[in-house]
């Protein structure tokens, strides 16, 4: 029982991770139906830029005011970041077909993650300690102070979302274009500014999730948006894609099930359970756990 509850904790703190990054693709979803395949990439960037803002600290001691600079800097960069994606990349392309905003976004991944491999080396890189470090056994047990940073991060950023989309004017109207993108321009909403800050939120979200996962597992390199990338939008799509509390619901479970499998059965099945659960939606309930099938005209 006790090595359940210790899988399942790690499962929790992985699946936050994940439930973040996925909230990006479901969020881009369900404004303008499209598939942001750069959104891991965006990931990398943000663990990146925690890991030369945590150098420029390094000299100081750890702490939990060091580790907020951290987190908000490295969100700002990619909410910066996502802004110029949505302007040049996709703006252009907003009425193509969704072949070619397809190929742009898998263009766009491709551009960030070699273009990021001349700038940084494509050598992995060891993320210093952010805050100071403890643990503690509970009931058998062991937590330490990183994991429950993780956990205790990912659900406020989750829970202020929320927050934000259901209580304030601009999420209203981020809802009324995700429903209507048609119906709220004539209503005077400005659907570009929409689109523009559901891109920021989403990539500051992922931005987030690149530094926990530093704190979580020190190592970070050019490519590590490829994996956890996909894995999020299996997260996404479990959940219900284009559904909020699906994209969290869809990341604990992605998150547990790979910490459970590797734990139980083999490490070597690590990234097949994220696949084989994909497969598995797709052909049970394609619409996910919390998704609603809509129906559309063709």
């Amino acid at each position: 029982m006790t090595t359940f509850l210790q899988q399942l904790m790690n499962g929790l703190s992985l699946g936050s991770i994940y439930a973040l990054i996925a909230l990006g693709y479901t969020m881009v979803y369900g404004i303008l139906r499209l598939i942001n395949f750069a959104h891991g990439d965006v990931y990398m960037v943000g663990a990146y830029v925690g890991y030369f803002l945590s150098r420029q600290l390094q000299g100081k001691e750890p702490s939990i005011g060091a580790a907020l600079l951290v987190m908000i800097g490295s969100m700002i960069a990619t909410a910066v970041l996502g802004l110029a994606i949505e302007r040049f990349a996709y703006r252009p392309l907003r009425h193509a077909a969704r072949l070619a905003l397809l190929v742009t976004a898998i263009g766009v991944s491709l551009l960030i993650e070699y273009s990021w491999q001349l700038l940084v080396g494509p050598d992995p890189k060891f993320f210093p300690s952010l805050a100071p470090h403890a643990d503690w056994i509970v009931a058998g047990v062991r937590l330490t102070s990183e994991q429950l940073a993780v956990i205790g991060v990912a659900f406020l950023l989750m829970i202020m979302l929320r927050f934000f989309v259901q209580k304030t004017l601009t999420g209203k109207a981020m809802r009324a274009v995700s429903f209507n993108i048609d119906a709220a321009k004539l209503m005077g909403i400005s659907t570009d500014r929409i689109i523009a800050i559901t891109f920021a939120i989403g990539s500051a979200l992922a931005g987030a999730g690149g530094v926990l996962i530093g704190m979580r597992i020190p190592k970070i390199d050019p490519l590590m948006g490829i994996m956890y990338g996909l894995k999020a939008f299996v997260a996404a799509v479990l959940g219900g894609i284009g559904n909020i509390p699906g994209a969290v619901l869809g990341g604990l479970l992605l998150g547990t099930s790979e910490v459970m499998v590797t734990g139980y059965l083999s490490s070597t099945y690590r990234d097949a359970i994220a696949f084989a659960i994909l497969i598995l939606v797709l052909l049970l309930r394609p619409q996910g756990i919390l998704g609603r099938v809509q129906k559309e005209k063709v």
